[in-house]
C-alpha cells in the first residue's frame, strides 16, 4: 500500500513538473512573440544575417578601384494600394564609394495610409557587407491621398567583400525592398468584400 501511496505521489509531482515546464514554456513563446520582430530587426542590422544590410553611421574610408553592380528591387504586398519602384535600376559604384539612390512610392487610394518597409540583399552572402548609411526602412511611411514621396538610401559595399572567400568573386547585389501595411491598420482579413487596405469601402 504504501508503494503505491510513494508511486502516486512520485506521478503527481512529475505531473507538476511538466505542467510548470509547459506554462514557462508558453510565457517564454508569448514573450518572445512580441520581441522578435525588434529583436530580430536590430540583429539582422547588426549582422547581417539572411542577406539582410547592416546600418552603420559613417561612410567606408577605403575605395577599391574595382567595381560592382547593384541593382533595386520594389515590391508591394497584398492590401496596400501603392505604387512602389526605384527610381534608379541600376549602379556600378566602386567597392567602398558611398552612393545615393532614390525609391518612389504613390498613393492611390483615397485616404491617409501608413506603411513599413523591410529589405534584404542577395545573395545572402552578401548582406554583411552592404551598409546602409540612411534607408527609410523600418520606419513609418504615411502618404496622403495621391501623394508621391521619393526616399533615399545612401549605401557602400564594404572593402572586406573581396577578401571573404563567398563573396570574392561577386559582380552583382540586389537590394529588395517590400511594403506593407501597418500591422496597427484595419487588417485585410476584417475588410468588406472588395475593400483593401488604403482603398476607401465603396
Amino acid at each position: 500500500m504504501s508503494e503505491f501511496i510513494q508511486k502516486d505521489k512520485t506521478a503527481k509531482r512529475r505531473d507538476l513538473r511538466v505542467a510548470t515546464a509547459c506554462f514557462v514554456f508558453v510565457g517564454a513563446m508569448v514573450g518572445a512573440a512580441y520581441a522578435s520582430v525588434p529583436l530580430y530587426q536590430l540583429f539582422c542590422q547588426v549582422t547581417g544575417y539572411g542577406g539582410t544590410t547592416k546600418r552603420v553611421e559613417q561612410a567606408s574610408d577605403v575605395i577599391l578601384d574595382r567595381k560592382i553592380n547593384v541593382t533595386f528591387d520594389a515590391n508591394v504586398s497584398n492590401g496596400l494600394n501603392w505604387e512602389f519602384r526605384p527610381v534608379d535600376k541600376q549602379v556600378s559604384p566602386r567597392i567602398g564609394e558611398t552612393v545615393e539612390i532614390r525609391y518612389v512610392a504613390t498613393n492611390h487610394s483615397s485616404r491617409p495610409v501608413t506603411g513599413e518597409a523591410i529589405f534584404n540583399v542577395t545573395p545572402g552572402e552578401a548582406g554583411a557587407y552592404f551598409n546602409k548609411v540612411q534607408c527609410f526602412c523600418f520606419t513609418e511611411t504615411t502618404l496622403q491621398p495621391g501623394e508621391t514621396m521619393e526616399m533615399p538610401v545612401v549605401f557602400f559595399v564594404d572593402p572586406a567583400i573581396v577578401d571573404a572567400e563567398e563573396t570574392k568573386g561577386l559582380g552583382t547585389i540586389t537590394l529588395s525592398y517590400t511594403f506593407y501595411p501597418r500591422e496597427d491598420q484595419k487588417p485585410v482579413a476584417a475588410l468588406s468584400a472588395g475593400e483593401e487596405v488604403g482603398q476607401p469601402k465603396l
